[in-house]
């Protein structure tokens, strides 16, 4: 699922937008001020929606930021509407503009271009379920917008498990594909051991797992 990230001190705009996009199938979140927004990319987004006019400065100055560290698609959403406001955000580098007042359903198909433009651009993997973000390409796990310190061996099988979302892997066929393959002999307990260890890292609740799920008798899967 595509991440979306609304900067926006209007509650009510922001909040309209996220139900808007959680509708047409994107996750969204919502930042009310630049902190919040830097502090909310500390995790990988698909996309930010990001409006000039904040309460600590200027979202000029965020793309700015986003621009100087990579590739991540902005579509500009602000009141500022002059040829030259528009002029100055394509210049900083942002992938849209769009003026309010709005359509949501415009602002739907502009988010559906520029994630398509981006996709066929950029090859990142970045994979989010929940609170749980993966950047494959960058090897970072992110649980509720913090980084996951983990093992490689960890990484790995965190990896193996949603690269099989929505099939079930058998103990046997997890030792094999992580540890067989270096031609290591492990018996099940060390399994046991890592997928412990994992789900102290990632799961809010160990006792009631909701990214690595035990099949009793057979393995485990990812998610639901």
């Amino acid at each position: 699922m595509q991440k979306i990230l609304i900067v926006e001190d209007d509650i009510i705009i922001c909040g309209g937008v996220k139900i808007f996009l959680e509708g047409k199938g994107y996750q969204a979140d919502c930042a009310y001020s630049l902190a919040e927004a830097r502090e909310a990319l500390a995790q990988p987004y698909h996309l930010v929606i990001l409006d000039i006019n904040l309460p600590d400065g200027s979202g000029i100055d965020l793309c700015r930021e986003i621009r100087a560290k990579g590739n991540l698609p902005v579509i500009f959403l602000t009141a500022k509407d002059t040829e030259q406001d528009m002029i100055q955000g394509f210049q900083t580098g942002c992938d849209d503009y769009i003026a309010k007042p709005f359509s949501v359903e415009l602002l739907f198909q502009r988010v559906t271009a520029v994630l398509r433009r981006s996709s066929q651009n950029n090859t990142a993997e970045v994979f989010s379920y929940h609170n749980l973000s993966v950047d494959f390409d960058k090897m970072q796990v992110f649980c509720k917008q913090e980084p996951v310190k983990l093992s490689a061996t960890e990484y790995k099988l965190l990896e193996l498990l949603i690269r099989n979302k929505g099939q079930v892997l058998t103990r046997e066929s997890i030792l094999a594909k992580i540890w067989d393959c270096d031609e290591d002999y492990v018996d099940e307990n060390t399994l046991n051991v890592h997928i412990r260890r994992l789900r102290k890292k990632i799961e809010e609740d160990t006792k009631n797992p909701q990214y690595i799920i035990t099949v009793f008798g057979i393995g485990y899967t990812f998610g639901e």
